[in-house]
């Protein structure tokens, strides 16, 4: 499977045509997949031959800079027409739910962003490290994961391969990035006291909130719940006993969860150290003595998924503590996209 750290022996091998759309592209998102296509363009085995940026209609006609030149922002019915190879959507659910099937009936694959089609039971929800093998030449649609989920599911996967994971308990302390623009907008209004639009229905700065998107009838989230059903997805492993808490809190870097799980299998340290340490795409940074663990304010610009203050629970029989930290609108978002897209690439599965 291609990754960062393949995929440059990859592109040198042979070139390929590559016509991409960003649907989103004025987002906050959006922006953070061009920046991540344009640091890491050999991700795509080929030179991108035709980049098509696409928004709302008021966006339209405005210019959007990729690789040293400007290109006109187009509307997404526009779009169809070019017909790009991919189309990475990344402008909310509503637009998602209406507009991926016409792109895929017009022969486009879809890299979707948003939580409209990760439930489908027709549509594989990716995280290339983990499970590029649901993708066919038949799929049309591909969903990108939750943030959260990315990161837990990354950490997890090999864990269960081993000892097969029993139960999770997750504390997440998410960005307001995850709020996008509006979210970071009132974060820093509220800092340096100014009027604000509140996303949030309580002030964020200086505070945390206990809730992530609306709340459902079983008393969870919906955020809480997105970790609960896409991790079973993922892990093909419905038995799994997961529980959650989705926090909101002041910072911009990315998300950081706290993470008790528990095993069938005993297991030992050493162990847990070298299956993370060996995880692609992940990266330990655990050592106390020197104040070493992970944190939002270093991973943020950054692509790996950090795990550190890994230590055995000694309440529950083969339980262990962990502490995850990512950059939510890189590898939650953005770079999960962008290796999803390099993988149709090198494969030629569009």
């Amino acid at each position: 499977m291609l990754t960062l750290k393949n995929a440059n022996f990859a592109a040198s091998k042979s070139k390929f045509e590559m016509r991409i759309a960003i649907v989103g592209a004025t987002g906050l998102v959006g922006t953070m997949i061009i920046k991540v296509l344009e640091e890491a363009r050999y991700l795509l085995v080929s030179d991108i031959t035709e980049f098509i940026p696409v928004a709302s209609v008021k966006s339209a006609g405005k210019k959007l800079r990729f690789l040293g030149t400007d290109y006109s922002v187009k509307e997404i019915s526009q779009a169809i027409s070019l017909r790009p190879d991919i189309a990475l959507f990344s402008a909310g659910s509503v637009i998602s739910s209406e507009w991926a099937p016409v792109f895929a009936e017009a022969g486009i694959t879809v890299i979707d962003n948003s939580s409209a089609w990760r439930m489908h039971d027709d549509v594989p929800l990716i995280l290339p490290e983990i499970n590029s093998h649901r993708i066919t030449k038949e799929t049309s649609i591909i969903a990108n994961p939750n943030c959260s989920t990315i990161q837990l599911a990354l950490v997890m996967a090999p864990l269960h391969k081993h000892f097969g994971i029993k139960r999770i308990v997750i504390s997440t302390y998410q960005s307001v990035t995850g709020s996008g623009k509006r979210g970071m907008d009132q974060l820093e209004n509220e800092r340096f006291g100014k009027e604000t639009t509140k996303v949030y229905p309580h002030p964020v700065d200086l505070n945390l909130i206990p809730q992530g998107g609306g709340f459902l009838g079983n008393g969870y989230t919906t955020e809480e719940m997105k970790l609960v059903d896409e991790t079973h997805k993922i892990l093909e492993a419905p038995d799994i006993q997961i529980t959650s808490t989705v926090v909101r809190v002041p910072v911009y870097g990315g998300h950081s969860m706290a993470v008790n799980v528990e095993f069938n299998n005993s297991y030992d340290l050493e162990q847990i150290y070298r299956i993370i340490s060996g995880t692609q795409g992940v990266v330990v940074q655990d050592e106390p003595s020197e104040f070493l663990y992970p944190m939002p304010l270093y991973a943020e610009g950054k692509d790996e998924v950090f795990v550190g203050r890994i230590r055995r629970d000694w309440s529950a029989p083969n339980a262990l503590n962990l502490w995850i930290v990512a950059d939510n609108l890189r590898k939650g978002a953005a770079t999960n996209a962008v290796q999803i897209a390099a993988l149709l690439n090198k494969q030629r599965i569009f």
